[in-house]
C-alpha cells in the first residue's frame, strides 16, 4: 500500500490550499486516517482525524479553518486548509490505517509529505 500526497505550494496568508492523499495497492479498508505536519526544527504533530465513519478531530489551531474529508470509493483523504497563517507553514504528511484484503490484518501507513508555504 502506498499513500500519495499532493496538493502543497506556496500561498499567501489568509489564503486556502487543499491537500489530497490517495491510497494505492491492496486495500480491503481504511480505518482510521488523517493529516500531520512537521515545521523545521519541531516534532512532527497531528493535525486533523478521521474515522472509519467520519467522525473528525481537528487540533485547536486548526479549528473552523482546516476541513478533513474522505472518499473510501477513490479511497481519498483532503484537508480542506483555509484562513492560513505563518505558522502553518510545513511540511503535511497523510497518515492511514489500511487492512489488508488477504490477511485481515491492519496496519499504518505515511505518505511521503507535501510542503505547505505561508507567506506573509
Amino acid at each position: 500500500v502506498q499513500l500519495q500526497a499532493s496538493g502543497g505550494g506556496l500561498v499567501q496568508a489568509g489564503g486556502s490550499l487543499s491537500l489530497s492523499c490517495t491510497a494505492s495497492g491492496s486495500i480491503f479498508k481504511i480505518h482510521d486516517a488523517g493529516w500531520y505536519r512537521q515545521a523545521p526544527g519541531k516534532e512532527r504533530q497531528w493535525v486533523a482525524l478521521i474515522s472509519s465513519i467520519g467522525v473528525t478531530h481537528y487540533v485547536d489551531s486548526a479549528k473552523g479553518r482546516f476541513t478533513i474529508s474522505r472518499d473510501d470509493a477513490k479511497h481519498t483523504l483532503s484537508l480542506e486548509m483555509n484562513s492560513l497563517k505563518l505558522e502553518d507553514t510545513a511540511h503535511y504528511y497523510c497518515n492511514a490505517v489500511v487492512q489488508d484484503p488477504a490477511t485481515m490484518l491492519s496496519r499504518e501507513y505515511w505518505g511521503q509529505g507535501t510542503l505547505v508555504t505561508v507567506s506573509s
